[in-house]
């Protein structure tokens, strides 16, 4: 899986020019210099590098590219280019709102091939987003005073009229949006929750959202009534099990899986407020990084990176299969009978009873379970997701990812120990890319290892000399700490980047040269 693309600080998203040897010696020195950049590094266009390196991801499955054709109305080559252009977003959006600080007002993709699209308050900042290549808007209000808007609302959200259905941020149109059946009412309970009057608009509408009780996800399970599994999950000292609606179950209610089997029991549930929950499994099952798309096939699962407002998205259900549509606000209040969730994400993908707690997915990265929602798959409507790493964060849970055929990859070595040589480096900052000496090799395979401290997300790079610059070959670039190349190479000029994507600390490299 391919996601980020490196980035120093300064806006400019430049790293300095040094002069390498075009010779090196025979084996990688054993320290890393932090910042040391070579002929070739240079990053003036981060979406555009983004969107390169997200190309060489693995091919998307048919049946995704199908689904996704039929139900936002493009093309198979318009399906497979926003992929493409949603990793690459997925990856710069961070990286762009801690550099824009409180002059960032929020990112989202456009259009039938998705592109992207970054908001400002600040017009000395909109040259700075030209050079990433991503394109511009100038706007009134940062993020940040439209979330304070929104938190107003939420922190009212346990006295909040039943004829209000929803509120968000709407980035495109750079305001807070409260949806409800009875405007009069949604206005008195904007005034009496303080939010700034001029960041919030109240609309019309006839949506109505509920749970989906009886449900299914990728797969049925059965807990007196019908709910789905959402995705499976891994952790320390359990069988692992999967991720669902809170609305679904409590606490040890006891659950069957599609065949009636005994399954499993719930060990946290959280409805109303959040709607989420997870489901340990007994040992008679497995869980693994797939999700069941029906007549589009069986999905692999490779991460869990958010994405951007306007991205695909497409959900699994067992009452009306696999459908999709696109992400249309992050981080939403929705009311229900039974009360308020917040930290939503609403959808344009359809649901109907019998599709609650199951996938919700875009491309190869899990992104929630199905909440509840309103409409249906004949006339369309609106559904909302519990994000799936606010649940693996509260219950202290892995995501089980797949390898393409179904089985989570396997772990590094600890200590990236058995390697010829060992590495050592120390990130500093957040960003900062650290490089190896560069090394020559014969043709053959090359295996590599990292191993670098709990709590960080650091990504490890093999690159190879071509004339004066360093190209990328192979990479690891998984959400943790950890990480393993194996690549079968000609002979040349070769050196190790790591990234310190997220976090601090020492790490180790296991390196092993053909």
């Amino acid at each position: 899986m391919l996601r980020r693309s490196a980035v120093t600080a300064g806006f400019a998203l430049a790293l300095a020019l040094v002069a390498t040897p075009a010779t090196a010696q025979t084996g990688p020195d054993d320290a890393f210099a932090p910042g040391k950049a070579g002929p070739g590094d240079t990053i003036t266009a981060l979406y555009t590098e983004a969107k390169a390196m997200a190309a060489k991801a693995p091919a998307p499955t048919p049946g995704l590219v199908d689904a996704m054709a039929r139900d936002l109305g493009i093309s198979a080559d318009q399906a497979k280019a926003r992929l493409v252009n949603e990793a690459a977003a997925a990856k710069v959006e961070p990286v762009l709102a801690r550099q824009l600080g409180s002059a960032f007002a929020g990112a989202w993709v456009t259009g039938a091939t998705s592109d992207l699209i970054v908001a400002t308050n600040d017009s000395a900042k909109v040259s700075a987003i030209l050079r990433t290549g991503a394109q511009a808007k100038l706007v009134q209000h940062s993020l940040a005073s439209l979330d304070s808007a929104k938190g107003a609302l939420d922190a009212k959200a346990e006295g909040s009229p039943k004829s209000i259905a929803s509120w968000y941020v709407d980035l495109q149109n750079n305001r807070v949006v409260v949806l409800a059946r009875d405007t009069a009412e949604a206005e008195a309970f904007v005034e009496a929750s303080g939010a700034e009057a001029s960041l919030v608009h109240v609309e019309q509408t006839a949506e109505e959202p509920k749970p989906f009780y009886d449900v299914r996800g990728g797969d049925a399970y059965y807990m007196g009534g019908r709910c789905s599994v959402g995705f499976s999950v891994t952790k320390a000292g359990s069988q692992g099990g999967f991720v669902t609606a809170g609305h679904c179950g409590d606490v040890g209610t006891a659950t069957q899986g599609h065949n009636r089997v005994a399954q499993g029991t719930f060990r946290g549930s959280s409805f109303p407020g959040n709607d989420y929950a997870w489901v340990e499994v007994n040992s008679n099952w497995t869980p693994t990084g797939v999700v069941n798309a029906y007549n589009s096939g069986i999905l692999p699962v490779r991460g869990s990176t958010q994405r951007a407002v306007g991205s695909s998205i497409c959900r699994a259900g067992s009452t009306t299969g696999y459908h999709c549509g696109t992400i249309s606000q992050h981080n939403t209040s929705v009311t229900y009978p039974e009360g308020t969730i917040t930290g939503v994400t609403r959808t344009t993908v359809c649901a109907e009873p019998g599709d609650s707690g199951g996938s919700y997915i875009s491309g190869d990265q899990a992104q929630g379970v199905t909440s509840g929602g309103s409409g249906n798959c004949t006339s369309g409507g609106t559904t909302y997701h519990q994000p799936v790493n606010e649940i693996l964060s509260a219950y202290g849970l892995t995501l089980a990812t797949s390898d393409g055929g179904g089985n989570p990859p396997p772990p590094p070595p600890p200590g990236c120990s058995g390697y010829e040589q060992t590495l050592s480096g120390t990130a500093t900052s957040s960003g900062q890319n650290l490089y190896g000496s560069g090394f020559t090799a014969a043709s053959g395979t090359h295996r590599l290892c990292l191993d670098g401290p709990d709590g960080v997300d650091f990504d490890l790079y093999l690159q190879k000399r071509s004339g004066l610059s360093w190209v990328n070959v192979a990479s690891g670039t998984s959400s943790g700490p950890d990480e393993t190349i194996t690549y079968n190479g000609t002979s040349g000029t070769y050196r190790v980047r790591v990234h310190a994507y997220s976090g601090t600390g020492a790490f180790t490299v296991g390196v092993t040269t053909p």
